[in-house]
């Protein structure tokens, strides 16, 4: 690891030293602190964004309008929710918050293959459920803060130093504050400053993509299903939004550089049609849409989730194409393998940052996770693919697939965490 120190004392009379310093407040990190709540070991958890309280629906109008809701959400797996239960998180958010899907139906712009998936088929209360980021964040931020071994620190970290001969990571902050940890968790997204000072190997390449995400109003029902089509340019996901009708959705609509700058420069209305035509209009019209945002696609993942002292999870370890909807998930896991990892070891009486303990959480997760980033590279050059055998092959498939209802609750269990 390369010294980042300026001129500050690596030893200072005023450093605070917690067991764990979690860099990064978002779902991941905050879900690692809250899985540590009330333990025996100290933590302090940076990040310098308060998260605010969502705004309250009223249950009284017949279209919450579609700039209430947040851009981002995710489809929380039951493996995941169990988690947020666990956490009492989940609990914390409100029903009206919450969309648990029923179906999911997923078919090929170029053809007539589709797959369809149904909870009751497959004797489960639903697939998932779709959450909006900011209320998953909210709730981990309440608990975290009502936490008697947490200390929340809303500040930038400016750069760490090596560890020391007896394995104290020093990490210092804007203001100048130094802090003392045995293990420090980058859980700082997919740029994530931490993989970089660790000088982490990492593996990426660039999808040349963006995904384009926004809430919009349609016509018809969504049917407490997720929707999906397979463009050349790339999947275009409705994904059901809880609120108090069922013509709400959040869209995420992957596409190429070009096509994305055109549709962010078109006005309101012309979007909603554009949108409309690339949906094929399966839930008719779409009538409005809220503020919309772009971020680029990359694959990344860090070839070691570990060092001496360093632990890295969720998105700073590993992103994935969001076609699936299984990155927060990932992370979810990581935070699970890495929290029982970490409290076995305090049990024990075993620095938390020794590289044994932390190995045994890389060896957990790392497999996985590659398992399933392979699975959705396949799936993204597969229906990429535009050669007439290809499209031939893929949609006489997936109409196999969908009538091998063994294999598709295989796949749904799977997906779900429950296999």
């Amino acid at each position: 690891m390369s010294n980042h120190i300026k001129n500050e004392p690596t030893e200072s009379p005023l450093a605070e030293t917690y067991q764990v310093i979690i860099v990064g407040g978002g779902m991941v990190g905050s879900a690692l602190a809250a899985s540590l709540a009330n333990t025996d070991i100290s933590i302090a958890l940076i990040e310098p964004n308060i998260a605010q309280q969502p705004p309250e629906l009223d249950l009284s109008c017949k279209q919450t309008p579609c700039a209430d809701f947040d851009t981002r959400v995710s489809a929380i797996t039951a493996q995941s929710e169990a988690l947020l239960t666990k956490l009492d998180v989940w609990q914390a958010i409100l029903e009206q918050r919450k969309s648990p899907y029923q179906g999911m139906t997923v078919w090929d712009a170029d053809g007539t293959g589709e797959v369809n998936f149904n909870a009751n088929e497959l004797h489960v209360p639903c697939l998932g459920t779709i959450v909006e980021n900011r209320e998953i964040v909210w709730a981990l931020q309440h608990v975290v803060e009502q936490a008697s071994n947490i200390t929340v620190i809303r500040e930038y970290v400016s750069h760490i130093d090596n560890q020391d001969e007896q394995g104290i990571t020093p990490v210092f902050l804007a203001s100048g504050k130094a802090l003392m940890t045995e293990l420090l968790v980058g859980a700082d997204g997919a740029l994530s400053r931490i993989k970089q000072w660790g000088e982490f190997a990492n593996c990426e390449w660039d999808y040349e993509h963006q995904a384009i995400v926004a809430t919009i109003e349609v016509e018809q029902s969504h049917e407490l299903t997720a929707w999906q089509r397979f463009r050349p340019e790339g999947p275009l996901a409705f994904l059901p939004l809880a609120a108090n009708n069922d013509k709400t959705c959040s869209i995420v609509w992957s596409t190429n550089e070009e096509e994305c700058q055109q549709l962010l420069s078109l006005d309101d209305d012309d979007f909603c049609q554009q949108l409309g035509l690339a949906f094929e209009h399966r839930l008719g019209q779409v009538l409005n849409v809220g503020p919309r945002a772009a971020f680029p696609l990359r694959q990344r993942h860090a070839k070691n989730y570990v060092v001496p002292g360093i632990a890295l999870i969720g998105d700073a370890a590993h992103t994935i194409h969001p076609l699936a909807g299984q990155g927060v998930n990932l992370g979810f896991k990581d935070v699970a393998a890495l929290s029982e990892e970490l409290l076995r070891a305090s049990k024990a009486n075993v620095s938390l940052g020794q590289l044994n303990v932390l190995q045994r959480y890389e060896r957990r997760r790392q497999g996985d996770n590659l398992l399933m980033m392979g699975a959705m590279e396949g799936f993204k050059r597969l229906f990429a693919a535009e050669q007439p055998v290809i499209r031939l092959l893929r949609n006489q498939g997936m109409r196999l697939f969908n009538r091998a209802s063994a294999v598709k609750q295989h796949v749904v269990m799977q997906a779900m965490g429950l296999k």
